[in-house]
């Protein structure tokens, strides 16, 4: 959703401040690297945060770590023994991250593993409360049918960029980053032993309670 700059500004007026080590994560993420928007920001990173602190997850699981910003976000809410596990496939980030992950102190909370989240995921011996799908939009489906046999009723899984630029619209679209989006979007919209809502945060977060 593009937001009015004042709204913006009003929001950030009326909320508990940005943590100082996302701010400079988040700045540094847009002096150093490519795509830097990949990155979650204030506004989704705080709601991120809150679901976390309201559902206390013991493990959470992340596809798709980026630079660490949405990581750091819920793990603030994990339980006092719980854990975040967080893949990516680039491993050019991974040092980045865990530098910031020290600095919020969360070194100990956050498990970082490289490759793909489909050979990766099933190896896991954990159940995860709170799941947060961030990767290759093309592959969406896949995650999120690995991360079902991770889960147990009472779970929750979120998907971030499911309004994806408006692009969902588009009927005929032959982008597959758009293609993955909306036949993720129609899977989860046709299931109907879940809950779910899609929240328009900035490109979309679905929340699904399994």
């Amino acid at each position: 959703m593009i937001m009015n700059k004042q709204i913006e500004k009003y929001i950030f007026d009326h909320s508990t401040p940005e943590d100082p080590v996302l701010e400079d994560l988040y700045r540094q993420t847009h002096i150093k690297f490519v795509n830097p928007n990949r990155s979650t920001g204030f506004i989704q990173g705080k709601f991120l945060e809150l679901i976390s602190g309201m559902i206390k997850p013991s493990n959470i699981l992340e596809i798709g770590t980026f630079s660490g910003y949405s990581a750091i976000c819920l793990a603030k809410g994990l339980a006092e023994e719980g854990k975040l596990t967080t893949i990516d496939i680039n491993d050019e980030l991974r040092d980045f991250a865990h530098d910031y992950f020290c600095k919020a102190g969360l070194e100990n909370k956050i498990i970082q593993l490289t490759g793909r989240a489909q050979e990766i995921i099933p190896q896991l011996d954990q159940v995860f409360d709170l799941i947060f799908i961030d990767g290759d939009k093309r592959e969406y489906c896949e995650y999120y049918n690995i991360c079902l046999r991770k889960t147990r009723p009472g779970s929750f899984i979120i998907a971030d960029n499911v309004l994806w630029g408006d692009k969902v619209l588009e009927k005929n679209t032959k982008d597959p980053q758009s293609k993955g989006i909306i036949e993720f979007n129609e899977m989860i919209r046709n299931q109907k032993n879940i809950e779910k809502f899609i929240l328009p945060i900035k490109d979309g977060l679905m929340i699904i309670k399994i």
